[in-house]
């Protein structure tokens, strides 16, 4: 018997879109989207053949009743539409940073436990052939006990002071600043490949303080960040987190062990820049690049960067929601996952309150 697709609605067409092709591409139906800009919502739904448009997400809930919903949103509103999805029985993927606080992330699992749906955290940048590569060889310990890790997210989407502010200035709106919006993928990736953070110790700054946020209040959120890290290994980690960098759009991990080292680098320019560069040192010697190879039917027909996001690294994730959903099993990413990065995010700003190295809850 032919199974029916799982439908998905999706709350948030900014980076939505990429959950939309992503998840239509894992063999999702993609029934609604959500937005509060109704005409952009119209817009978007008749490019992508979408049947339904809603400006609020608690009506697209109730009303078509989706197996899945995808919460692409500020984070302030993560909690109740993944609340109303759960009471309604859907699955949810949830966009990072997955809450506000530790204690909203806790929330959400107990939620996700009592309905027995299941959640995952959008940590889709484990995805690309060079980071899935990264961490095969990581776990077959190829480098060795890993001594100490370099970790870099930048670009420069906001590094000219005429840039328009939008909420993720707003720490009411977003948790966090850059931490929150690129500085997680990177400690979601630390804490895959060589395990949980023992104590952390961060530094911040605001690029422009005349810098208004929509809601007309000053700018609160760090535009820059950089981090210290311990893990429970002793590995020690260096992070730095930027969107006022200008010239890169870009990140990269280093890590350098007693048997080597291996380099990542995923640049958002050039031919199959979503496959990443992979590079491998040997004891004495100097990094060499690792041949990559990977085949994503469509690829080329994406038409922008959000686009293609959604089908090289979305995607793979969709297809592990849908198998965990499918087998019964627990997914990864988790929602679990995303509570140990949220612990660490938590860490980093009440370092930044204190100026003290502080250790993230369990």
């Amino acid at each position: 018997m032919i199974k029916k697709p799982l439908t998905i609605g999706i709350v948030g067409l900014g980076y939505g879109r990429a959950h939309l092709i992503g998840f239509r591409a894992a063999g999702c139906e993609v029934a609604a989207i959500c937005q509060r800009d109704s005409e952009s919502a119209r817009a978007l739904a008749a490019k992508y053949d979408v049947p339904a448009t809603y400006s609020g997400w608690a009506e697209m809930i109730e009303s078509e009743k989706p197996d899945i919903v995808a919460i692409a949103t500020p984070p302030v509103l993560h909690m109740p539409i993944f609340r109303a999805a759960m009471k309604a029985g859907a699955h949810v993927v949830c966009e990072k940073p997955l809450a506000m606080n530790r204690e909203e992330a806790l929330e959400m699992i107990d939620l996700a436990r009592q309905s027995g749906r299941v959640g995952i955290t959008a940590f889709n940048w484990r995805y690309p052939a060079a980071m899935q590569e990264f961490h095969k060889r990581i776990t077959a310990g190829d480098i060795g006990r890993v001594f100490h890790v370099n970790a870099r997210w930048l670009n420069g989407q906001w590094a000219s002071e005429s840039a328009a502010a939008t909420w993720r200035m707003n720490r009411e709106q977003a948790g966090h600043g850059a931490m929150g919006d690129q500085g997680v993928h990177l400690i979601d990736m630390i804490r895959w490949l060589f395990g949980e953070f023992a104590r952390v110790t961060a530094s911040a700054g605001i690029a422009y303080t005349s810098r208004k946020a929509p809601s007309g209040t000053d700018s609160d959120a760090e535009d820059h960040c950089s981090v210290l890290g311990e893990l429970e290994s002793g590995t020690q980690v260096a992070l730095t987190v930027s969107r006022v960098a200008h010239g890169l759009n870009e990140h990269s991990i280093e890590a350098y062990g007693t048997d080597g080292a291996l380099s990542l680098r995923v640049a958002r320019s050039g031919k199959d820049w979503y496959v990443g560069n992979l590079r491998a040192a040997k004891p004495g010697a100097l990094f060499e690049d690792v041949p990559l190879h990977v085949d994503i039917p469509g690829i080329e027909a994406c038409h922008d960067l959000v686009e293609t996001v959604g089908l090289a690294t979305v995607a793979p994730m969709a297809r592990e929601m849908l198998s965990a959903i499918d087998q019964g099993k627990a997914p990864s990413p988790s929602l679990e996952d995303g509570l140990r990065a949220q612990s660490v995010l938590d860490a980093v700003l009440e370092s930044l309150r204190t100026g003290r190295w502080q250790m993230p809850k369990a």
